[in-house]
């Protein structure tokens, strides 16, 4: 019997992350992977989020990865063309390339109130370096070539079996806690007794990774990240995966076509390309796939838990599979921590759930809206977009306006990454003010208890959120108030608090309270111009000690 505090089935990057958080946390946890060690990912996610670097950064990733993926000086843009190299250019969405970030602030995103603006790497590049990081920590166990084969729970832990894949010998683990980072085929899932609901099927693409070192040298003009092709005869979209020579292209199939072999994978290339039989290119990878909008009912049974896509399956329009599973990483782990080094209140865990199955499911329609958006686009692309001439170039500049309206949205999810909120949270102590609303791409900075904690900077130039505490943090924009009473009341429970006080000239105009506590994934616990009369309680509130939710 193998004993740990947590068990993570998968080392993706959720699993690792929560394995990461954990460990900062002072957490020991045993994560088991089917691959071998060192095996690469398959080529999926391309965008890590604003929020996901934020989250980075605090673990101590995020200058790591930020070196890593495109070369710095390759455009980041989103380019819409009738094809990747002989098309004539319909609209491109501007971004700048990593190494411009800092210098470049003409772009839709450039604005952001962030110390991490998002980066554009590949899983492929990505997950090593999680990987890598999570090996150094002595509190991670990684076990490779090993895969989750059933569990079973009682009040005090949870009982693993775990089955070595080359030797096909088995072992018992023994933990705590359980959690399912273990993908769309999640065993875990099925062992809660969760069931996906939603829509199975919203489109059909074939993805293929090729090698083309020509490729990049006859696009015309500036090449982009996402280069898309939108033509009459077969739209698709050739990611910049290295920005050099490896590329993943994704042939959007249309409605009537369910059947991926019936589908020319080679003509479709070619197509999307703009490129004639003597082209030569490299296959290194293919994937048929079928986009979806699937959210489990439900994200946990007692001791048991499941995070990214092991709880929800979407089209990943905004990079948005990923970056959300890490999302509900970041949520579990800190109250997984706090419930296990003591101070977490019995009915703490209950707001993972609360928290994350609410704002999933909203965000899994504003992914699918947007996909049979881009498919209306794909549909009623007229002929004349290829045509030279005034009329051809008027079909174009109409076909581009919808196209960027619709897309800069996606690619520029700023509400995304900062509007969500928690509305329904046991840990929160709201006040009656409502959280103002947010789509895709658009959000409103909020103190609003349940919004992410507004970002600002600091006098002598830091980001504030690298001052912020590990566990709650309480900023006090007036030192004239006394808050030695709710230090007290938290120290009395064994609640890590730090006070930062925040000088009149850093404090932005979103701020409209004397008093802010931060949670530890940065969302607004409670606000206040004074101490609540009864400081015990809010602490009880927001470690979980209170069963209600008033």
């Amino acid at each position: 019997m193998i004993e740990t505090t947590v068990l993570i089935s998968g080392a993706g990057p959720v699993g690792l992350t929560l394995a990461l958080d954990l460990a900062r946390r002072g957490v020991a946890c045993i994560v088991v992977e089917r691959r071998e060690a060192g095996e690469p990912p398959s080529v999926k996610c391309n965008h890590v989020a604003s929020r996901t670097m934020e989250a980075f950064r605090r673990l101590g990733l995020a200058s790591k990865i930020r070196a890593a993926g495109l070369p710095a000086d390759y455009p980041n843009d989103c380019v819409y063309r009738t094809s990747v190299t002989a098309g004539l250019e319909i609209t491109r969405i501007p971004i700048p390339a990593s190494g411009e970030r800092w210098t470049d602030f003409d772009g839709p995103d450039t604005w952001w109130p962030t110390p991490e603006p998002p980066h554009r790497i590949n899983q492929i590049f990505l997950e090593p370096l999680i990987f890598a990081h999570a090996a150094e920590q002595p509190l991670i166990t990684i076990i490779n070539e090993c895969e989750l084969v059933e569990a079973e729970q009682s009040e005090t832990c949870v009982v693993a079996t775990i089955c070595d894949l080359r030797t096909r010998l088995s072992r018992k683990v023994s933990c705590t806690y359980l959690v399912g980072c273990d993908g769309g085929r999640s065993l875990v899932r099925t062992l809660i007794g969760a069931k996906l609901h939603g829509d199975p099927v919203v489109q059909r693409v074939q993805s293929t990774y090729i090698r083309a070192p020509q490729l990049l040298d006859m696009i015309q003009g500036r090449p982009g990240w996402m280069n898309l092709s939108l033509n009459p005869r077969r739209s698709g979209n050739t990611v910049a995966i290295d920005g050099r020579e490896t590329w993943l292209i994704h042939t959007y199939l249309y409605e009537h076509e369910e059947d991926f072999d019936a589908v020319d994978r080679d003509a479709s290339i070619r197509t999307i390309l703009g490129v004639g039989d003597d082209f030569e290119y490299e296959v290194l990878s293919k994937e048929d796939w079928i986009g979806r909008r699937l959210v489990a009912d439900k994200f946990r049974d007692r001791r048991i838990f499941i995070c990214g896509d092991s709880a929800h399956l979407w089209v990943p329009y905004a990079g948005y599979g990923m970056n959300a599973g890490i999302a509900d990483a970041i949520n579990l782990g800190w109250l997984l921590a706090a419930r296990l080094v003591g101070w977490g209140g019995d009915h703490l865990l209950d707001a993972y759930e609360a928290e994350r199955l609410p704002i999933t499911e909203q965000v899994s329609h504003f992914a699918m809206n947007h996909a049979l958006g881009a498919i209306a686009h794909r549909r009623a692309v007229p002929a004349a977009v290829e045509a030279a001439g005034p009329a051809g170039q008027a079909a174009r500049d109409t076909l581009g306006r919808s196209v960027y309206d619709l897309n800069v949205q996606q690619y520029c999810c700023g509400g995304l990454n900062y509007g969500y909120f928690y509305d329904r949270s046991p840990l929160i102590a709201y006040d009656g003010e409502s959280a103002p609303g947010f789509t895709i791409s658009e959000f409103t900075p909020s103190s609003v208890p349940g919004c992410r904690t507004p970002h600002f900077w600091r006098a002598n130039g830091r980001s504030a959120y690298d001052d912020f505490g590990p566990w709650y943090t309480l900023l006090r924009f007036d030192r004239s108030i006394d808050v030695v009473p709710l230090a007290a009341a938290a120290a009395a429970c064994g609640v890590p608090l730090k006070i930062l006080d925040i000088s009149p000239d850093e404090r932005t105009a979103v701020y409209r309270h004397a008093l802010l506590l931060s949670r530890p994934d940065l969302h607004v616990a409670w606000r206040g111009d004074a101490l609540p009369g009864d400081p015990g309680a809010l602490i009880d509130r927001i470690r979980g000690a209170r069963e209600d939710n008033a």
